[in-house]
């Protein structure tokens, strides 16, 4: 794994950072096309995939800190606070302290919330699944493995050297 780069590496055509650059790029319109196969069901139910991925982690794992939800889910803090206020807003999740720990916020569906992901779920499974079946089994199990591997590595903090 390289970890330093060498910027006149990247003017004098390095290998490396031309291969880096074509999945990047490959990366971002993989993930552009399944979700404009994914979006438009959501969007009829009145949902962006962001407030749904946040609504089924709540589904599958119960109520949530806003921290946990940020660890779960890829956005900044304040969007996640901004999708739970929308939700919030249109009585699919609510927040509420925790019975262990009264400091603590938890946000969960409302019974609202529950049937709107239950009703979905199947359908948006279907989805991503067809949008998926260009690969094998082994194709699948190793992307995700890639994608976990880059996720990890890119979640990494940044060098103060790196940034500038």
């Amino acid at each position: 794994m390289q970890d330093v780069i060498d910027p006149r590496a990247i003017a004098n055509g390095d290998p490396r950072t031309i291969a880096s650059g074509e999945a990047y790029e490959t990366l971002m319109r993989a993930t552009q096309a399944v979700v404009a196969r994914l979006e438009p069901r959501l969007a009829f139910a009145g949902l962006t995939p962001l407030q749904f991925v946040l609504m089924e982690t709540i589904s599958h794992r119960g109520p949530l800190t806003h921290r946990d939800l940020s660890a779960c889910i890829p956005t900044s803090g304040g969007n996640l606070t901004d999708v739970i206020h929308t939700l919030a807003r249109r009585e699919l999740v609510r927040r509420v302290r925790s019975a262990e720990d009264r400091r603590i916020r938890l946000v969960e569906l409302t019974e609202a919330g529950k049937n709107l992901v239950t009703r979905l779920l199947p359908v948006h499974a279907f989805d991503v699944t067809k949008a998926m079946l260009a690969l094998t089994d082994t194709e699948l199990a190793y992307l995700t493995t890639l994608l976990g591997k880059l996720a990890t590595y890119a979640a990494m903090p940044v060098e103060p050297e790196e940034a500038a």
